[in-house]
């Protein structure tokens, strides 16, 4: 049942367990000022106050526009409970990966239940449940803290900070310090991946300078360093070295994906995940590699 609440009775202690999109926030603003708050915040009924689970791009903008009242549908008086229920209802909403990770962090830390118990409550694999908490566990405080507030992207984190860590071993304080060094500074996705391939593989003077916010110069460095005695670039070495990563890469996904004892349950869950994720830009990959190959066929 919608109610209507008075903003300044929610209980915000779950806001950091939301992403934060300014963009999407921005537009959000624009569309409740002129049709006002379409959907009801949603909480739970704790404690005689409302700890509020979803609807905090609708609370701050409400915040914004001092709209003192807003819908409310309460999802029960069990925290746990509530959480399940924004977990459950996340196929049909935009509850990213990460924001699922944390929840079901909260439930096994907070809330004791075990990942058998939260794979059976949400109808999921416990492969599921495993890779998401394995996912929140591996990004540390100071990484975690970063991203949720929309300081460093989720694309850079998910796609370009983590192959690093799988494939060369990088350590967690060295990629909290490089989050930290570039995390909202106006960097793009393309200069974010740029510079973790020179804090991460480049020399020490890189590293030092990227800790002391020197971006254009490492990004002009990266593109302009004499040639080496191999007569490549230190840019054109990096991707050299890339390249023979994703060959050597293929070649053993492609040998081992045939193998008969690939079956249990818990492989098929993650490397399901994992595939759709690489299929989704083969595609844009493909393309990209054949135009590097025409160009430098020609050189």
């Amino acid at each position: 049942m919608v109610d209507e609440a008075e903003l300044s009775t929610f209980d915000l202690r779950y806001e950091s367990y939301r992403l934060r999109n300014p963009s999407a926030e921005a537009r959000l603003l624009v569309s409740i000022t002129e049709r006002g708050i379409e959907e009801p915040l949603e909480g739970v009924d704790s404690g005689g106050s409302r700890l509020l689970l979803n609807g905090f791009k609708r609370y701050r903008c409400a915040q914004k526009l001092q709209i003192g009242h807003v819908s409310y549908v309460s999802l029960g008086e069990d925290e746990a409970a509530g959480i399940i229920a924004v977990l459950r209802s996340s196929n049909h909403r935009s509850l990213s990966i990460l924001e699922q990770a944390r929840f079901i962090d909260d439930l096994r830390a907070l809330h004791k239940l075990t990942v058998a118990e939260i794979a059976e409550t949400l109808s999921r694999s416990k492969a599921w449940v495993s890779m998401r908490l394995g996912l929140i566990g591996e990004m540390g405080d100071v990484v975690r803290e970063r991203i949720f507030r929309g300081a460093f992207p989720v694309y850079s984190y998910m796609y370009q900070i983590r192959q690093f860590m799988r494939m060369n071993g990088v350590k967690r304080q060295e990629v909290e310090e490089f989050v930290v060094a570039v995390s909202g500074k106006g960097l793009s996705v393309r200069e974010i991946e740029q510079l973790a391939h020179g804090y991460f593989r480049g020399p020490e003077a890189f590293r030092q300078e990227i800790r002391e916010g020197h971006f254009a110069l490492v990004l002009d460095r990266m593109r302009q360093v004499p040639e080496s005695s191999d007569g490549a670039n230190e840019f054109e070495r990096v991707l050299l070295k890339d390249l023979e990563i994703v060959g050597k890469y293929m070649q053993r996904v492609a040998q081992k994906s045939q193998n008969p004892r690939l079956g249990s349950r818990a492989f098929c869950a993650q490397a399901n995940i994992l595939a759709a994720g690489i299929l989704s830009r083969v595609d844009a990959f493909s393309t990209i590699l054949r135009e590097l190959h025409d160009r430098t066929g020609q050189a």
